[in-house]
């Protein structure tokens, strides 16, 4: 159990890395001469990549409290993030198919990290 427990752990930090690694790519795809889309992006790029930072800071916590709390500073990110992937979306600054792939990848990780959460916090 504990080496299942140990992959998962490491399975969501890798896939949240490739996920950040994908909105950097999909950023650089963007109309940047656009001033609304410089804003978005970069609002994007600090909550996409906030994920994964808080992840693993979460490992490296000294509590269970402070895993928890980690996590979830990185459901908001993900969370914050499906906002401004929606925004450049519906606004047709970015491409439909592009930005719901990642909102799927998105939605993906704050459903893994809202289950932990539950679990953590004894509610599941």
């Amino acid at each position: 159990m504990q080496n299942y427990t140990a992959k998962a752990k490491m399975d969501l930090k890798h896939r949240a890395y490739l996920f950040a690694l994908r909105v950097i790519k999909f950023i650089a795809t963007l109309d940047q001469r656009d001033s609304v889309v410089q804003v978005i992006a970069k609002q994007l790029l600090r909550s996409a990549t906030s994920i994964g930072a808080n992840i693993i800071e979460a490992q490296a916590g000294s509590s269970k409290k402070d895993f928890t709390n980690f996590f979830t500073h990185a459901l908001k990110s993900a969370n914050e993030s499906k906002f401004w992937l929606g925004l450049l979306r519906d606004s047709g600054k970015a491409s439909a198919e592009s930005a719901d792939a990642l909102l799927q990848e998105t939605n993906e990780l704050a459903n893994i990290l809202g289950s932990s959460i539950l679990t953590l916090k004894g509610k599941r």
